[in-house]
């Protein structure tokens, strides 16, 4: 293995343009050599990015033998097929949220990726910034004491309705696929432990038949309960926050600190009073920093596909709730 992977982008995808390429760029372990796009946009990307090589098929990237991972940020709808295919090229894969539509897609992903000794990270870039270890190791120092809820919320204002795949009616789209994974990926992470049932209500949009907004009451076998909200219609907020008998722990910027340059905060009420602390991280270049290194080491990211299972699993279930009224089992 090179000291550098060499990474190839399946679609120009505005995440990719915006955030992922550059980041890539500031990585010390990785190099973008290739790109490829459906829609004829790949050579404007490579002459933007200084990418040496610009595909008009997926596949073509795919059979580039000087690529060894790629970066998938397709339709989510599309993730499952082009994992599946990038794994059956021996490449290795960085997926945008959510990795699949369903728990039994992943794991038919990980055999694949199994099958042929690759990878495998979902892009939850949140997960890598300090702020978050920095939460887990207040937790565990009893800071506030034995804790008893999780509540975490993602929502902005989608305003542009009718041109934004989100309220496209092919499944996978919704908040509850593109927002609520977030929250809820941070709770079970965060709690280090899995949710043994949900209660999901949602807003379904009548002209685009998505969910709109969902609220869900998560328990965990612990006695702990979990509290996730999400919303295409409502003010922007990316924050949980963590109560425990001796006090609480918010984290207002969890899930875009970039956009704050980066800077996380931390917000810590108990009986020695109220705290804060700002911790600055790049999301984007330790995600991908990460996955490199794993890659170079040959060594599993932290991110498993285990975990990613475990993730769809409690979004299967409330998908499940919403359409049948009732708590679920997961």
């Amino acid at each position: 293995m090179n000291s550098k992977v060499r990474w190839g982008i399946l679609s120009t995808a505005s995440i990719a343009r915006e955030q992922v390429i550059p980041a890539l760029k500031r990585a010390e372990n990785a190099e973008v050599v290739a790109i490829a796009s459906l829609s004829g946009h790949a050579k404007k990307a490579a002459e933007q990015f200084e990418i040496e090589y610009a595909y008009n098929s997926y596949e073509e990237l795919l059979n580039h033998p000087e690529i060894d991972a790629v970066y998938i940020p397709l339709p989510n709808h599309l993730h499952k097929e082009w994992a599946i295919k990038a794994a059956q090229s021996k490449k290795h894969i960085l997926c945008e949220k959510p990795a699949a539509l369903t728990a039994a897609d992943i794991m038919e992903i990980k055999q694949v990726c199994e099958e042929n000794n690759v990878y495998f990270m979902e892009a939850f870039m949140y997960h890598f910034h300090p702020q978050h270890q920095r939460v887990r190791d207040l937790i565990s120092t009893g800071a506030i004491g034995e804790v008893k809820q999780f509540r975490g919320s993602f929502s902005f204002l989608l305003d542009n309705p009718d041109e934004n795949i989100r309220m496209n009616q092919v499944k996978g789209n919704g908040s509850l696929y593109d927002i609520a994974c977030y929250p809820i990926h941070a709770m079970r992470n965060i709690l280090q432990a899995e949710p043994v049932s949900v209660l999901t209500e949602a807003v379904i949009d009548d002209k685009y038949n998505v969910e709109t907004n969902t609220v869900s009451h998560f328990q965990f076998e612990s006695g702990v309960i979990g509290l996730i909200d999400s919303s295409f219609n409502m003010s922007f907020r990316h924050e949980y926050e963590i109560i425990g008998t001796k006090g609480r722990i918010m984290v207002p910027r969890a899930f875009r600190p970039d956009i704050n340059n980066g800077e996380g905060l931390i917000i810590i009420e108990n009986n020695d009073g109220r705290n804060e602390e700002t911790l600055t991280g790049d999301i984007y270049r330790s995600e991908v920093e990460h996955l490199s290194q794993s890659i170079i080491d040959q060594t599993a990211p932290s991110l498993t596909l285990d975990n990613t299972f475990n993730n769809m699993k409690a979004i299967d279930a409330c998908m499940k709730s919403i359409e049948s009224g009732s708590r679920v089992s997961i």
